[in-house]
């Protein structure tokens, strides 16, 4: 902006590609639907009795008691002058007397005049650091190497630019930049601080100039009060009184009354400027509280405009009024003005306190609570003027920093156009796929060469995900025109990019934001959640970008766990499950992470997140089993059993390719039975989701054996048939009600146990021996809607298993009376 246009700085606005991602959740087990606290803690809020600016209106009250009582004092002894002395006294007054009376009410007028309208002037002086009246001392004393540095400071802008841009901005010459094609809008009103009143002189005349004219007319008005009252008290000479003359007898008094009220009301008057002064210039009350609100340099003409506001409050109103004034309703106030330079100090001053550690809390809370607020900050969220991009980019800060508070997030997405407003936000300086005429509506907004597209589509992800952890706001996004194909364009990521070292982080940053945007969409829950996942699916982009990130985006591990998660949650849709099998290289690309070795640690839930996006992807899949088969992995697997960290999610995916797979593909199958010793081997050792993923692999890897080879591999793990029924008994007696961990590990165990029985009939003599059928009973008893499901979209049970566990139960039964 021009002339005294004021920009402010972020803090404490850091981007990182090392966010923590959400712990490890499987879609084997159902997730608990008890909502967590915001992460926010209280522990840093501000205590009231510490804000800083409660030092200002401190400040602002005892001068408005000064002031008053100037004011006061000087008020009588107008009254007095003009009543007693000019009405009643006026012709036996000695000629110096009058005249001298004359002039105090003549200076004293033009002194309250100046002071009645001081501050209407002040507050248009407080644009700019150089230019703010309340010191004046300083400011005179001040070289202009400092007055151009405290100018740079204030016009720092929103977000970090080139240095030429910077230049650009602070001087408002459009015409030196070589980039700088656009020119600000023609306004239709004048800048107040601005306005020349006269034709001529119009440096002396512009009124950011008046207050200091005022301020020193004062100053000057009262000194001569001084000089003029003290005067006259110290020479008493009011002229002589002759005896018996009435009319004069009480003259004497009279004068002395009122050159003292003056003399007073003046003192007074001065006393509040040296007070002023020793507070401002001396001790530096502005800047120490400046330091306090840690606004930075810039804060301090938010600080100065907020001591003028209270100030004004205490004069013209209670001396008590300045008193219930604070800094973020101060800042709201402003949010609410017409004036863009308002408007921008207020988004400034509310964007720091939302990220100050101290003031974070108490500052969310007020402007969650103020509902006019939070919808002008979702307006400005529109606001496509470059020379309104640093308020619009405090806008986005704010409503992210908002958003992550559930109750404020439901106030966001609650006001009409909310989610078309954080739309907007997505805008790129591409001309990306949409509307011709909104192309062309847009282009002479958005073409501007320094306009920073990618900081504001990060913002507007950044408040999608926070939005995006309730399951009705995820309906509004879904729900809104063009939203999922512009998050889902953030996905695409090219090799070079992925490949690249030194690619730029904003780049990454915006891809992993919209990743996870596009992960809590597709973990929604309910009819919001298949909505969602069958809408995202079929947008032609969405897997393909995916599946480049799995490629090639090696370097980066935190976004092929995201894109995995991403298409784990999209299986639990059937028509999902296709189009990523059918997908070129997905599943090669899933496999190829799931087993590459010599990995970094931190490689390791990248590996697991694959496994078990394989699972998922042959579940209930017949057509995806055949492609992994035809990828040839079968050994690959077997031999991943053997791998603590692959061993789980291996055996699912066998498990899954045993059970799905159609009898012409036995051939092909039959070299799983080579796992049989290690199943053995980690149903006797194991422990909890290990134990029951090794059952349930092997009731299914003992149907390709014939007693014979089943014998040989009892042999080969060196357990016993007998062993081995003692522990799946002893598992049906440990876990008498279903396990929400391990939700399938009695349905598994029972499945094991009447292979057994139908392999040898010694082995019913077996398990009856051990009691098995009093344990059936126990399951029959305790039987629940968990063991149903093969899978969970959280607390929804998915995938239901074709045989109940009523079912098994009642075989297992039948073959131990048989037997």
């Amino acid at each position: 902006m021009e002339g005294g246009s004021i920009h402010l700085k972020i803090s404490g606005l850091q981007y990182r590609l090392s966010d923590t991602l959400s712990p490890n959740t499987t879609m084997f087990e159902p997730q608990s639907s008890i909502e967590k606290g915001d992460s926010t803690s209280n522990e840093n809020s501000i205590n009231p009795s510490s804000a800083p600016e409660k030092k200002l209106t401190l400040f602002a009250l005892r001068l408005a008691v000064l002031e008053k009582a100037a004011t006061g004092l000087g008020t009588l002894g107008f009254i007095w002058a003009t009543v007693v002395l000019l009405g009643g006294f006026a012709i036996t007054l000695d000629n110096t007397d009058f005249w001298f009376i004359t002039i105090i009410l003549l200076i004293e007028g033009t002194r309250i005049f100046s002071r009645s309208h001081e501050l209407e002037w002040q507050h248009q002086a407080t644009w700019s650091i150089a230019d703010v009246g309340i010191s004046s001392f300083r400011a005179l004393r001040s070289s202009s190497s400092f007055l151009l540095s405290s100018i740079r400071a204030a016009f720092s802008p929103i977000f970090k630019r080139s240095q030429r841009s910077r230049e650009i901005r602070e001087t408002g010459d459009v015409n030196t930049a070589a980039n700088w094609d656009y020119q600000r809008k023609p306004i239709r009103r004048w800048t107040s601080s601005e306005v020349p009143l006269l034709p001529y002189a119009k440096w002396v005349f512009v009124t950011r100039h008046v207050s200091r004219l005022l301020y020193w007319l004062q100053l000057l008005s009262a000194t001569a009060c001084v000089v003029l009252s003290a005067m006259k008290l110290i020479r008493r000479d009011y002229g002589e009184v002759e005896k018996g003359d009435t009319d004069k007898r009480n003259r004497k008094s009279a004068l002395i009354i009122f050159y003292s009220l003056a003399l007073a009301e003046a003192l007074l008057f001065l006393t509040e400027k040296a007070y002023w002064e020793w507070k401002v210039s001396y001790c530096k009350l502005l800047d120490e509280v400046n330091k306090e609100s840690e606004l930075g340099p810039s804060g301090l003409v938010s600080i100065r405009r907020f001591f003028y506001d209270a100030y004004s409050r205490c004069v013209n109103g209670s001396i008590f009024d300045g008193l219930k004034m604070d800094m973020v309703t101060f800042a709201m106030d402003l949010l609410a003005s017409s004036s863009p330079d308002e408007q921008l100090i207020g988004a400034g001053i509310l964007c720091h306190f939302s990220f100050s550690a101290r003031y974070s809390d108490d500052t969310l809370q007020k402007i969650g609570l103020d509902l006019p607020v939070i919808e002008k900050l979702v307006e400005m969220l529109n606001w496509t003027d470059p020379q309104e991009e640093e308020t619009r980019g405090y806008a986005a800060v704010i409503l992210s920093k908002l958003a992550g508070k559930k109750q404020n997030s439901l106030r966001v997405a609650g006001i009409p156009g909310a989610m078309e407003s954080i739309s907007s936000l997505l805008q790129t300086n591409r001309n990306s796929a949409g509307a011709a005429d909104e192309i062309c509506e847009r282009k002479v907004v958005f073409d501007h060469p320094s306009y920073e597209f990618w900081k504001f589509n990060h913002l507007g992800l950044l408040i999608l995900k926070k939005l995006a952890r309730d399951h009705d706001i995820c309906g509004k996004i879904g729900n809104t025109r063009g939203l999922l194909p512009k998050i889902i364009d953030f996905t695409h990521a090219e090799e070079r990019l992925l490949k690249d070292q030194n690619a730029a982080t904003s780049q990454i940053l915006t891809v992993k934001r919209s990743l996870q945007v596009v992960k809590r969409l597709v973990s929604t829950t309910g009819a919001t959640g298949k909505q969602l996942r069958r809408e995202i699916s079929e947008i032609i982009f969405t897997i393909s970008n995916i599946r480049d990130i799995l490629r090639h985006g090696e370097k980066l591990p935190v976004l092929q766990q995201l894109g995995i998660e991403i298409l784990t949650s999209l299986a639990l849709e059937e028509d999902a499950t296709e189009r990523i099998g059918g997908t070129g290289r997905v599943l090669m690309g899933l496999f190829n992470i799931f087993f590459k070795e010599g990995l970094p640690q931190s490689h390791n839930q990248v590996r697991t997140a694959a496994g078990e996006a394989l699972a998922m992807l042959a579940l209930d899949s017949k057509s995806n089993c055949h492609r992994m088969l035809r990828l040839d992995v079968l050994d690959k697997l077997v031999g991943a059993l053997e791998v603590p960290l692959l061993c789980v999610n291996a055996a699912r995916i066998l498990r899954n390719l045993c059970t799905y797979i159609s009898t012409d593909s036995f051939k092909q199958l039959k070299g799983v039975t080579a796992a049989a010793p290690t199943l053995l081997r980690a149903i006797m050792s194991g422990e909890n989701k290990l134990q029951e993923v090794m059952v349930g692999l092997a009731a299914h890897v003992f149907k390709f054996m014939d007693p014979q080879e089943s014998s040989l591999m009892f042999e080969r793990a060196g357990i016993t048939e007998a062993e081995l029924a003692n522990a799946l008994v002893q598992i049906l007696r440990k876990y008498k009600q279903p396990h929400i961990k391990i939700p399938r590990i009695r349905r598994f165990a029972i499945e094991l146990a009447i292979w057994m029985m139908r392999d040898k009939a010694s082995n019913v003599l077996l398990f009856r021996d051990l009691g098995m059928e009093k344990e059936l009973e126990g399951v029959l008893e305790t039987t629940a809607e968990l063991e149903s499901f093969n899978m969970f979209s959280g607390t929804v049970g998915m995938s239901r298993h074709s045989i109940t566990i009523h079912s098994l139960v009642e075989t297992a039964l039948n073959l131990l009376m048989d037997g």
